[in-house]
């Protein structure tokens, strides 16, 4: 098994200002870095799995229909040719029709070194057809990522610097 991959939190500064960001100024900041502090890495539940589980830093509910996005406080450095692919867990995504808003997440290893610290976002709907409720605990499993090796084409001659995320190569 190749090992080339490596979690870390973003710093402490990078989770505040994107937590903030995501949901407003009304939280204390002494509360924000509780849950800073409680973020636990990604990890896979068994020598045999190929996923890695990522969890949610706080309690969320997902109703049927809505939305949510989660900062993760989780970046991955890994070697070069390879991609961190995301995906809702298997049993969220069968009981409850979780979906990621962005269909499979595509953590390029570049976007490590991008100004947002590479932090790692997930975006969840609740596509429930049978008005099933998704309750995650802090600390829950949510997303798995899996790293996998990529080939480029013969005559390619991208040499571009990414500088953030979401569309930020298109810009």
């Amino acid at each position: 098994m190749k090992k080339i991959a490596k979690f870390h939190k973003v710093s402490w500064e990078r989770f505040l200002k994107d937590w903030k960001d995501t949901f407003g100024e009304s939280d204390r900041e002494e509360e924000i870095q509780k849950i800073y502090s409680g973020i636990s890495l990604p990890k896979r539940a068994t020598r045999g799995s190929a996923g890695y589980d990522f969890y949610t830093p706080v309690s969320v509910t997902v109703k049927p229909g809505e939305t949510v996005k989660i900062p993760t406080g989780i970046r991955a450095e890994m070697e070069p040719e390879w991609v961190l692919k995301c995906y809702p867990r298997s049993g969220l995504g069968f009981k409850f029709r979780m979906q990621l808003n962005n269909t499979v997440g595509i953590i390029d290893s570049d976007y490590f070194y991008s100004e947002n610290e590479g932090h790692i976002f997930s975006k969840i709907t609740n596509d429930s057809r049978e008005g099933k409720t998704i309750e995650l605990n802090a600390g829950s499993g949510f997303m798995q990522g899996i790293f996998v090796e990529y080939g480029i084409t013969v005559d390619d001659d991208a040499c571009e610097v990414r500088n953030g995320g979401f569309g930020s190569t298109d810009r």
